[in-house]
């Protein structure tokens, strides 16, 4: 038995330590929107954070987790039930076409916009190189990256100057 906080829930699972976090979280704690790809973390889609880094969950065995937070797609959403603006500016974008990857690309996005709130082309590149897209939406990625960014900073503005 291990016990996870994920999403800000704990969770206690009957597993194997060894098993990659990935199943334990689709298969033991039911939270769907984490997908599996390759299952050798080239492909980004079983994108997660852990402390806020983005890893692979297809290969990050389960115990790694443990004492550790855990935020997956399901949790990005804010408390209120308000998107992302991650999550908004890929429906503003209309970022999928197929959408299976997508998960992974908005875990990997919003880690590095809470590093970087104003990436240029190159950052946006470099922080989103391991995450494949087969359908082939990278410059509407991008495009949704960039509207987010800028969202969140106009929030952080908001917030910091009162309205």
């Amino acid at each position: 038995m291990i016990t996870l906080k994920i999403n800000g829930e704990t969770h206690s699972v009957d597993v194997d330590p060894a098993t990659p976090l990935l199943w334990v979280i689709r298969d033991y704690v039911g939270l769907t929107g984490t997908k599996f790809g390759c299952g050798i973390a080239q492909c980004g889609a079983c994108t997660v954070h852990l402390n806020g880094t983005p890893i692979r969950s297809c290969v990050t065995p389960a115990q790694v987790a443990i004492d550790q937070e855990v935020m997956t797609i399901e949790g990005i959403v804010k408390s209120d039930g308000e998107l992302h603006p991650l999550q908004q500016a890929w429906i503003d974008e209309q970022v999928p076409q197929c959408g299976y990857c997508q998960s992974g690309q908005i875990m990997s996005a919003a880690a590095l916009l809470d590093d970087n709130p104003s990436p240029s082309d190159a950052d946006i590149d470099q922080a989103m190189a391991g995450n494949v897209c087969r359908c082939g939406t990278y410059p509407r990625i991008r495009k949704g990256i960039k509207r987010a960014a800028l969202a969140i900073n106009a929030l952080h503005e908001e917030a910091t100057t009162g309205g």
